[in-house]
């Protein structure tokens, strides 16, 4: 998938999540915004309760959504025959894009009100789609290939030495800008830090390299170069702090991914397993749909 078209895979997931909440939004919220004891009396009770032919489609369209988001990226993740079926990263995206819109009408399945064993799977749904939140973030920071592969530590390395290399060639920047280039580009400096403390210096950083960029872009557009070539510069050098900073945390987040799998995979196996039996309770007393 070339970039045009991985922007145009973005774009609809975000056109298509954004439009349905704002439309589910607009449309029920007189209705959900309605104390629940005088809910009966609304015209769109009949349609909008969890029973109701959209609020129990909410339902029934949720839960499939989420379990077709786990199972295409877990069967493409570990299954040998689908290894080479698109890249994982792709996957990874439809799976973040499904299991947040799922979890978002299954809140409209249940009308804001929610209570006994199913709203355990709720509250673990909300916790599970938190966590992939913060899963994602933990995931970006391992740097991968563009197929979506961990890379190793020595193509890492030699990525960033190509950039390193690519800076240098192409600008003299200065010696106190180089001085505090290396700095903010060394491994070292995120090296065996625990998590709260390197966060601490990732905030700090951030208004440093903003300011290291912009003398940088300064410089560069002193030099006489053309567009095309300024832009790859300034591009090189971000690429190789935020790669340098990625290498010093590697070992952190690494401890941290295997932390969140702990935490993030009770929370959807107590999520499915409730809405399996809410979904066989709600079969068995006849509740059906358009069917």
């Amino acid at each position: 998938m070339n970039k045009t078209l991985h922007a145009i895979y973005i774009s609809l997931f975000f056109i298509v999540g954004i439009t349905v909440t704002i439309l589910l939004a607009l449309n029920g919220y007189k209705y959900y915004s309605t104390p629940l004891e005088q809910r009966f009396f609304d015209p769109n009770h009949i349609t909008l309760k969890p029973s109701g032919s959209w609020g129990h489609g909410f339902g029934i369209i949720g839960t499939l959504m989420m379990i077709i988001g786990v199972a295409v990226y877990m069967i493409r993740k570990r299954v040998r025959t689908f290894l080479n079926f698109g890249y994982l990263k792709n996957w990874l995206e439809l799976h973040i894009f499904l299991c947040t819109l799922g979890p978002v009408l299954v809140l409209y399945h249940t009308a804001f009100k929610f209570g006994g064993i199913v709203s355990v799977s709720f509250w673990s749904m909300v916790l599970v789609v938190l966590s992939g939140v913060v899963g994602r973030f933990i995931y970006v920071q391992i740097p991968r290939t563009i197929e979506g592969q961990e890379m190793g530590i020595n193509a890492i390395n030699d990525l960033r030495v190509n950039l390193t290399a690519k800076v240098n060639e192409a600008i003299d920047i200065g010696q106190k800008v180089m001085s505090d280039f290396q700095l903010l580009a060394s491994p070292e400096r995120y090296k065996q830090l625990s998590f709260p403390v390197a966060l601490t210096y990732t905030m700090k950083d951030f208004f440093k390299i903003r300011l290291l960029m912009m003398r940088i872009r300064r410089i560069v557009n002193k030099a006489g170069l053309s567009k095309v070539i300024k832009k790859d510069i300034i591009r090189a050098a971000k690429a190789e702090i935020i790669l340098s900073r990625r290498i010093g945390l590697l070992r952190t987040f690494h401890k941290l991914f295997r932390y969140w799998h702990i935490a993030h995979l009770p929370f959807a196996i107590t999520m499915f397993v409730i809405m399996l039996i809410h979904v066989g309770v709600t079969i068995a007393f006849g509740y059906k749909w358009i069917f």
